[in-house]
């Protein structure tokens, strides 16, 4: 111990190097008595606080046993973004709820009172948007009140470049402020032009537009909003208002400012407390300056189900048999926009569960799904749908998405997959479903090959459905008439024997009503579905096939035609036979 030195040795350098420093005052002993009582009051304090919270936490815990329910002290539970973002900060607050966890099995929900009707229709809800199982635990104030703190870590506005960025806030407010259609060159007129992108933003999401078109023309410029598929003129705008448009949303999605000659393509995203949104920019030029569209992808796929999207019936049936196998193929056709891609990530909202991995390859990808492995084809490195299918088949998935199949190669690889315990998903662009077979053949598929890798194909179209409040009664013009009833007559004998026990009647709707209300508002899909039977393959191993041979095959097997299942959907008051006709009529 001798040889430790002292505290004055330490301190020698700094004592002699300060000898002509004044000696610090001498602290009084009533001064130093009142610091440590202050001291020790305030460590009292935090301790009572602390013994508080616990007995508040014991005490929640043992009214949580009494009324059946699990308890959770939240206080130091990790708990991630996805988790908080399945609840809103506002009805967080409002209902004493918060979500703790969530995969894709199950979602775990933390409640002041878990014992109300409220609570248990909030869980139900909650189940059906996430597609899970939900268990409510009852929770103490201190564990509501850290997770709401926890919201605060949440993004809620978006950086774009280093001096732009759109606030959620601000396009909730749009939202909120928006009424009806007509009412927005009205609005547009005393919108600052600062704040033009983020209305032309807040109007599109409102109105639920899949893409907002700004059309230079010569004096000015055209806003117009994609509605259910339509184009509708929304707005005008003056070419001064137009130039700080385009500047602001070239900005944003990170486009060359300096360059208006050549089209570019660019993107940005939203977070939003509804959702992501994904804002895929395209621009080109045109006489009259650059026109530019930009396409509203919002990631919430919420409710996306095959009968949210029409199926019905021996169709429903038919599908939902098919995609249970674990192997095969099945095919989507139609035109672009006819909404194959949405069909298929139905199916695979469907097979999405943790002991499957599901793997796509999409150009591009819209929309992200929790739990599937999504791949984006980029054809500048040569990742393209062959190559990069055979990719994924080395990473050993049970099912794989196409997003399109366009070569022979694509489709070997697709259909030796099929046959080698894959179910694979893609899509075709045929005008029917009865179509796909010939369009393998022409691409150099082998017949042997083909007809024993092939579950089903689907044609599809979309069509606008009737809104409820705004639809009315109508007469068919004799020629409508005429083609229906010779639709009618070719339904399979069930369906005829069904459709004629009651009344027809037809509806139809305005673009729009006095008030202002769109006539038509979403949309839902018609179909044919086919599924492989001896007489099909048959008839693909033989060296005579036609699209007419494969539809009159597939509709003596019991198929409805995409005509047939519109004007059944148009009895029923779903959508008007003006659409039935515009998107099946060649």
């Amino acid at each position: 111990m001798g040889d430790l030195p002292s505290i004055n040795d330490l301190l020698g350098d700094t004592q002699s190097s300060h000898k002509s420093t004044r000696p610090a005052p001498a602290v009084s002993p009533e001064a130093s008595l009142h610091v440590a009582s202050e001291a020790t009051e305030e460590q009292f304090e935090k301790k009572m606080q602390k013994v508080a919270v616990k007995e508040k936490e014991t005490e929640t815990q043992r009214k949580a046993a009494t009324l059946g329910y699990p308890h959770i002290d939240l206080s130091a539970f990790p708990i991630s973004h996805e988790a908080l973002k399945q609840i809103s900060q506002e009805d967080a607050t409002r209902l004493g709820v918060v979500c703790f966890f969530v995969n894709q099995e199950e979602i775990r929900l933390g409640a002041l009172d878990p014992t109300t009707e409220e609570m248990h229709t909030f869980l139900k809800n909650m189940e059906t948007r996430t597609y899970t199982k939900g268990v409510l635990y009852m929770i103490s104030p201190s564990s509501l009140s850290r997770v709401l703190d926890l919201y605060k870590t949440l993004p809620h506005i978006k950086p774009i470049s280093k001096n732009v960025e759109i606030a959620s806030s601000d396009l909730e407010k749009v939202q909120a402020d928006i009424r009806d259609f007509q009412g927005l060159q009205k609005s547009i007129e005393q919108v600052n032009t600062s704040d033009l992108v983020t209305f032309l933003l807040g109007a599109g999401l409102k109105l639920e537009a899949s893409d907002v078109h700004v059309e230079p023309e010569v004096e000015n410029a055209v806003i117009r909003l994609r509605l259910d598929g339509m184009l509708h003129d929304a707005a005008t705008i003056s070419k001064e208002a137009y130039h700080k448009l385009v500047s602001r949303i070239k900005l944003l999605s990170s486009l060359k400012l300096n360059i208006s000659n050549k089209p570019q393509d660019g993107r940005f995203s939203i977070n939003m407390s509804s959702g992501d949104v994904d804002v895929r920019v395209s621009s080109m030029p045109t006489v009259y300056g650059e026109g530019i569209v930009m396409r509203l992808l919002v990631q919430n796929r919420e409710g996306l189900t095959l009968d949210s999207l029409g199926f019905r019936g021996e169709a429903y049936q038919l599908l939902m048999s098919e995609i249970s196998r674990p192997n095969g193929m099945i095919i989507t056709t139609g035109p672009t926009g006819s909404g194959k891609t949405t069909t298929l990530y139905a199916i695979m909202q469907l097979l999405n569960k943790p002991d499957v991995k599901v793997i796509t390859l999409e150009d591009p990808v819209e929309y992200k799904m929790p739990g599937i492995n999504q791949s984006q084809i980029d054809h500048s490195r040569d990742y393209t749908f062959a190559k990069g299918l055979k990719s994924i088949l080395r990473q050993d998935p049970d099912i794989a998405m196409v997003g399109e199949i366009r070569d022979l190669e694509t489709a070997d690889t697709a259909i030796q997959a099929a046959l080698t315990g894959h179910l694979i998903l893609s899509t075709l662009h045929t005008n029917s479903a009865a179509g796909a077979i010939p369009r393998f053949l022409a691409m150099g598929v082998k017949p042997f090959l083909l007809a024993p890798a092939l579950n089903a194909v689907i044609g599809q179209r979309l069509v606008r459905r009737l809104s409820d409040t705004a639809k009315v009664e109508t007469l068919l013009t004799p020629e409508q008439q005429t083609k229906v009833d010779e639709i009618i007559a070719s339904l399979p004998s069930k369906v005829q024997a069904l459709v004629k026990e009651k009344k027809q009647k037809f509806y139809t709707a305005p673009e729009y009503t006095e008030s202002g209300e769109l006539g038509y508002k979403g949309r839902v899909g018609i179909y044919e579905i086919f599924t492989m039977n001896d007489d099909i393959e048959q008839s693909i191993l033989s060296d005579k096939i036609s699209e007419y041979d494969i539809e009159r095959l597939a509709r003596e097997q019991g198929m409805l035609t995409m005509a047939q299942d519109g004007v059944l959907k148009a009895l029923d008051g779903i959508t008007s036979i003006e659409e039935v006709f515009r998107v099946t009529e060649k």
